[in-house]
């Protein structure tokens, strides 16, 4: 596809404190399931080294299950704990490196979408903030406030083991309807304590994480907050309505100490709010002068989900839009997804098994 915008702003060096990248090309995390029993073994080393080697600045790993019996759903999920894991990840990190590239893990607690009775741990139940299904069925008891401490701790130690393997920062998944997300969603957060209320009352949780994510690691440790407007299954949803609503929903996430902030939705070149062209990404930099990262079907022809959702091909500006505004600064970091997962060269993916977004 050809381009009337020149190409090299995707290949300009990128540094936000102690986070540096060769270019502005980020490789979103994919769910894999290739670590049976919760290891990465090498050909998931081989898998990362390729993408460093072949141009990928910035991995972001897949979503790796935090040290709690309900984190993940499934035993080929790799964990974030446990001595043969971590060994497999320090692996990992040394490949990556070797190759010139920057890798940090995404942790990641399931929560709700945990399905019960699952492997690896079956008689672990689902937890969230309510005990709410994304579609608002009570299927589950709120969480307990030993509960919920004993999540932040795990996050905690996965942030402490993430910068002594040498990981170059970590990204909290607080995206899609997953655990930091229940907190968020008014639908699936309808505590009265602390941890619930108004919108900037339900990043609580988040904040808590965070902080404890900052004492475990120091203060120039590089922490990525991925969030999202929609949730899984429900595409629509919002917790901000508004640019003034997000800015209310940023700002203690901010002070909290977030460094760079993961804005994921479905198509990258579609407006946030009425009145203007700035997508999520966009509106999150503006709003919070912290650097940003955009995904949503870059690298597509189309956002294909929906072809199967909506029965019709999104218009999208390709290329040529995703310059333009990159140029204009309205982002900082391009992250790429299924047009990496089944290759490694960027820009030529070669055939191979097609990761999801996690």
């Amino acid at each position: 596809m050809s381009s009337s915008h020149s190409v090299q702003a995707l290949f300009q060096p990128f540094t936000a404190g102690k986070l540096t990248s060769p270019n502005r090309i980020v490789m979103a995390p994919m769910t894999r399931t290739f670590s049976p029993g919760g290891v990465p073994g090498p050909d998931v080393a081989a898998y990362y080294r390729r993408r460093a080697e072949n141009g990928v600045g910035l991995i972001v790993t897949e979503g790796t299950a935090i040290n709690h019996p309900a984190a993940s759903s499934d035993p080929r999920v790799p964990n974030f704990h446990g001595e043969k894991a971590l060994s497999g990840w320090s692996q990992i990190v040394v490949a990556v490196h070797e190759a010139g590239g920057r890798i940090i893990p995404r942790l990641w607690h399931v929560g709700i979408q945990r399905r019960p009775g699952s492997e690896p741990n079956p008689e672990a139940p689902p937890i969230s903030p309510s005990g709410l299904a994304l579609t608002g069925e009570q299927v589950g008891e709120p969480m307990t406030e030993a509960e919920i401490g004993a999540v932040i701790e795990a996050y905690a130690q996965g942030a402490a083991d993430a910068k002594r393997l040498g990981f170059d920062g970590i990204e909290l998944h607080g995206a899609h309807g997953y655990l930091i997300d229940e907190f968020f969603w008014g639908a699936t957060n309808r505590r009265t304590d602390r941890y619930g209320g108004d919108l900037v009352a339900r990043t609580r949780f988040a904040v808590e994480v965070i902080e404890a994510c900052r004492r475990a690691t120091g203060p120039d440790f590089p922490i990525v907050l991925r969030f999202s407007q929609w949730k899984s299954d429900a595409y629509t949803a919002k917790l901000a309505e508004t640019p003034d609503e997000l800015a209310r929903f940023l700002a203690p996430l901010v002070d909290a100490g977030i460094d760079i902030f993961h804005c994921s939705t479905r198509r990258f070149w579609e407006p946030e709010f009425e009145g203007s062209d700035l997508n999520l990404a966009g509106w999150t930099k503006k709003l919070t002068g912290r650097p940003v990262i955009t995904v949503g079907s870059v690298g597509l022809d189309t956002e294909f989900i929906s072809l199967f959702t909506e029965g019709k091909l999104p218009k999208s500006t390709g290329i040529d839009g995703l310059l333009e505004r990159l140029e204009r600064e309205e982002f900082d970091l391009v992250a790429v997804g299924r047009a990496l997962a089944g290759g490694s060269r960027v820009g030529r993916p070669r055939s191979g098994r097609a990761g999801r977004t996690s």
